[in-house]
């Protein structure tokens, strides 16, 4: 039986990534008068590198502008990456990330259900409260059984840190719970702690692996394009169909051992 899902935040809940954080790195960029900016394709490829300020650092060894004294790296990291975060807040604060379709329904379907819910995920928790409380209102950390962020957990993903705090926190096994990841690296890291996951692909990782994985799919406000494939009967991935894919798994797992 499921009694938590975790979630993911950055391109799990909304497309943090691409309208949200980008946008703010570039804004940084421009107030500090750094002469280089983002584009999709680069952001793209510097998502392989877990955390906003270890990002800031890994590129940094790629511009020939950039500060030669590591020092003066990590200065200019750490302060673009705080002013990055104030304009992240302020692009949530406008209303301009929304959820991700069948996100607030699948939240909604847990609420009636008694089935407790969770954030684990890298990003600071400044970052987590601008987009919930926009959201889910100033009391929003009252939806949630536990919340932890790089604050808590600064091993990042894919370090399972974040997902065995809050399976203590919850005082629930591995199998009692199920992650919401779209990144590889959260994947990685919620599987190593034993946690089944479902992948909802986002823009920029459409193509995470999904061996393993509970289910993986496109969207929660839709049923195409799930494998395994969906309840095509109903209108989106509802806390029905994930406790449907749970038992599977389980009945799946509990016969292997019988047979052996």
């Amino acid at each position: 039986m499921i009694r938590a899902i975790l979630w993911d935040v950055d391109g799990t809940l909304a497309e943090t990534e691409h309208d949200g954080h980008l946008v703010a790195f570039n804004q940084a960029f421009d107030e500090f008068g750094i002469p280089w900016r983002w584009s999709d394709a680069r952001y793209a490829e510097l998502l392989a590198v877990t955390g906003g300020h270890e990002r800031l650092l890994h590129d940094m060894q790629s511009q020939e502008r950039a500060p030669a004294d590591p020092r003066q790296r990590q200065d200019l990291a750490e302060r673009v990456h705080r002013l990055k975060n104030t304009r992240y807040a302020s692009i949530c604060a406008r209303g301009e990330l929304p959820l991700r379709p069948g996100v607030r329904e699948l939240l909604q379907d847990c609420t009636r259900a008694g089935v407790r819910l969770g954030i684990v995920t890298t990003t600071s928790r400044s970052n987590v409260e601008a987009l919930l409380a926009t959201h889910l209102g100033r009391d929003w950390q009252s939806t949630f059984a536990v919340v932890i962020s790089a604050k808590e957990a600064p091993k990042k993903k894919p370090h399972p840190q974040g997902y065995l705090l809050a399976l203590e926190a919850l005082r629930l096994r591995p199998h009692e719970t199920v992650a919401m990841e779209d990144a590889p690296a959260g994947v990685a890291a919620a599987q190593a702690a034993g946690v089944p996951v479902i992948v909802t692909r986002s823009h920029y990782f459409d193509a995470t692996p999904s061996q393993g994985a509970l289910a993986a799919g496109p969207s929660l406000a839709r049923t195409e394009g799930w494998n395994p494939p969906a309840d095509a009967g109903a209108a989106r991935i509802d806390l029905a169909q994930i406790m449907r894919w749970q038992a599977r798994r389980l009945g799946a797992k509990a016969a292997a051992t019988a047979s052996q």
